[in-house]
């Protein structure tokens, strides 16, 4: 990210899922996404739904052609790192405008999926899973 487009950052927001985190700051530009200093489509591989579940939030007002995203991630898999990058978008443009937080809210996008992988304990073989129980 240069100079110049650190002083016209509209935006900034955080999001976490699973084991990732992501940084994404919002910036007027052209609907470009950069992912790691990588265009979008390249950082996820080609996967074009990766990239538009990156634009979600700011599809819904239909200014996914008015801003550049400039994201920061890392931890997790791809997965975990796109639901976090959702997160953060939908922070960011909520703080763009508080009147959109009511529709963002009441599509789901501003809540935190806490799920994470639960631990393996000492004398099982995984989280949960037993050696199958003989009573004889």
């Amino acid at each position: 990210m240069t100079e110049s487009q650190s002083r016209n950052v509209l935006s900034t927001g955080v999001g976490r899922r699973k084991s990732a985190t992501s940084f994404v700051q919002i910036i007027p530009g052209n609907g470009e996404i950069i992912v790691n200093q990588q265009p979008g489509i390249d950082y996820f591989h080609f996967n074009s739904q990766a990239v538009s579940i990156c634009r979600t939030a700011l599809e819904i007002f239909d200014s996914e052609k008015a801003y550049n995203i400039i994201i920061i991630v890392s931890g997790g898999g791809l997965t975990g790192q796109v639901q976090a990058i959702r997160l953060a978008v939908s922070k960011a443009v909520s703080k763009l405008d508080i009147n959109k937080r009511v529709k963002l809210r009441s599509l789901g996008l501003l809540s935190r999926d806490t799920r994470v992988k639960e631990r393996k304990k000492c004398g099982l073989k995984k989280a949960r899973k037993a050696s199958q129980f003989s009573k004889r």
